[in-house]
């Protein structure tokens, strides 16, 4: 996977600068999210490596539609390059880039039953004092948790389950 990345990065480096200068990163993050879900498919990924498809039909195939000329030739420059497989990779690292320009941070809660829409609030609040960006919330439920919320943003992440709090107690006992 590691070496995925390290080719994915460049390309979405040079997606992202594009899309700057264009001032469209939404717009290239919806396309790229579009070619990345295309690319993922199991009978598409299975497709494009293969030699007889013709590029004009692959980035076809990946654009959606109303993407712009310059995300096509992006898209041609992939196919050129034998990278189209690795377009869910792209993908990733690009949000990665625009959450960073943006001051976002993404969030994920993942709780045991569905929280409130008052509590996630009442997060998304707290993450923001604490890390000082705009946070965006992707909820999970697992109800392995017993109770409580795991909340995991990218470098902090806050254990406050049930399942958490009783793994701690049994090494502090343990030890």
């Amino acid at each position: 996977m590691s070496q995925a990345l390290t080719v994915a990065r460049p390309y979405a480096r040079a997606a992202f600068a594009a899309a700057r200068d264009e001032s469209a990163l939404a717009a290239w993050s919806g396309a790229l999210g579009f070619a990345a879900r295309v690319a993922a498919d199991p009978q598409v990924a299975a497709l494009l490596p293969n030699p007889e498809l013709p590029q004009a039909q692959a980035v076809a195939l990946l654009a959606p539609e109303g993407a712009s000329e310059s995300f096509a030739r992006f898209l041609s420059l992939l196919a050129e390059a034998h990278r189209l497989p690795q377009l869910p990779e792209i993908a990733a690292l690009f949000e990665e880039l625009r959450a960073e320009a943006e001051h976002i941070v993404r969030a994920k809660v993942t709780s045991a039953v569905a929280l409130p829409a008052g509590e996630l609030d009442a997060i998304k609040v707290a993450l923001k004092k604490r890390l000082g960006r705009d946070v965006v919330v992707e909820t999970a439920i697992d109800e392995s948790l017993i109770g409580g919320a795991v909340i995991d943003a990218g470098e902090v992440v806050i254990d406050g389950s049930l399942k958490g709090k009783l793994s701690r107690l049994q090494t502090a006992l343990t030890h």
